[in-house]
């Protein structure tokens, strides 16, 4: 593994579900401050990394947090009852392991069921280990959150780790900011917080900097796994350029200019529609009067398991797209 990737492994691998971002926000900050003009933090947590220009205000969006689970009870045995935080599936937690700020690493077990499909995070719990209440109270207590815990693994062309929603994002713009030779825009590069629970960092950070154009860099599910739910992407065909997802129709005037760059430099790239789900930019583009925003989407399998799957081949062209992208002198 090169040096990008040894960054990659540590962006997937550091703990940081939503609300719990500072330990992936110092990790970016160290990885990129000799690459910008300005860094700030704002009250919401999220780091706002500013590369000074004249030209069109930019702000780019790559969320930190990943999905997790918050202790709601311990009882008498010690073992954990939890609820998710984002998109947690009951099916896909059974038997993982999860590991808390601390360091503390538990099992996610259920209830006995005759009946599978009735299974619910209600009916399940984190064993830690413990032998009972007072000895699981000395790890955890009510209100602590933990993340799947799974190393980060290659696998011929393709990564597997857990949080690559959306540290890839994360791993893309902090390789496009490093490249940018000659930008004439105001590029405001945003490690948000709390995608997770409604794109919450995203639609603070966007009102504070108003820009002019919006683009989210975040994952977006395949088609190309045995009978899977059709859709027109797949792993190692290019980033995906965005159509509409849940939160967002995709500005007509950012979509061509994404277009138009790729054909431009004959970078692979995919057109996307999501039927499901949203990114920051649903929260960037209803900011104050409206902002003209889109999404370079990264084709990812296993999206919110702790074995979340992307194409080495994708991640790059993404970033090649995405610094041509920045370095047009953009007219809206």
């Amino acid at each position: 593994m090169n040096s990008q990737y040894d960054l990659l492994k540590k962006l997937t691998e550091t703990y940081g579900p939503s609300g719990n971002e500072e330990s992936i926000r110092h990790l970016i900050q160290e990885e990129i401050k000799d690459y910008v003009d300005e860094m700030k933090i704002d009250k919401m947590g999220n780091l706002i990394a500013i590369k000074k220009g004249n030209g069109t205000k930019v702000m780019i969006a790559s969320h930190m947090d990943e999905i997790g689970v918050i202790v709601t009870g311990i009882d008498e045995n010690g073992f954990l009852r939890f609820a998710n935080i984002g998109g947690v599936s009951p099916y896909i937690s059974l038997g993982q392991r999860v590991q808390f700020a601390d360091g503390t690493i538990g099992v996610i077990g259920m209830e006995h069921l005759e009946d599978m499909k009735k299974l619910k995070l209600d009916k399940m719990y984190i064993d830690i280990g413990s032998k009972n209440k007072e000895d699981a109270m000395q790890k955890v207590t009510i209100g602590d959150v933990a993340c799947f815990y799974r190393l980060y693994t290659t696998l011929n062309d393709a990564i597997t780790a857990k949080a690559l929603d959306d540290r890839i994002g994360c791993f893309i713009a902090i390789e496009t900011l490093k490249k940018i030779k000659d930008s004439s825009n105001e590029l405001y590069f945003v490690f948000t917080v709390q995608e997770e629970l409604g794109l919450r960092g995203a639609k603070t950070a966007a009102f504070g900097i108003d820009p002019d154009l919006g683009i989210a860099v975040d994952v977006t599910t395949t088609g190309d796994t045995p009978k899977a739910k059709a859709m027109a992407v797949k792993l190692g065909k290019g980033p995906a350029i965005k159509i509409k997802d849940n939160s967002l129709l995709s500005h007509p005037a950012v979509k061509s200019l994404m277009i138009n760059t790729a054909k431009d430099h004959k970078i692979p790239y995919q057109l996307e529609v999501l039927e499901f789900g949203g990114t920051d930019s649903g929260a960037i583009h209803v900011t104050r009067s409206g902002v003209p925003s889109g999404v370079l989407s990264i084709p990812c399998r296993y999206v919110h398991s702790p074995s979340e799957m992307v194409s080495k081949d994708d991640v790059e062209n993404a970033i090649i797209l995405l610094t041509k992208i920045l370095e047009r002198d953009i007219v809206l």
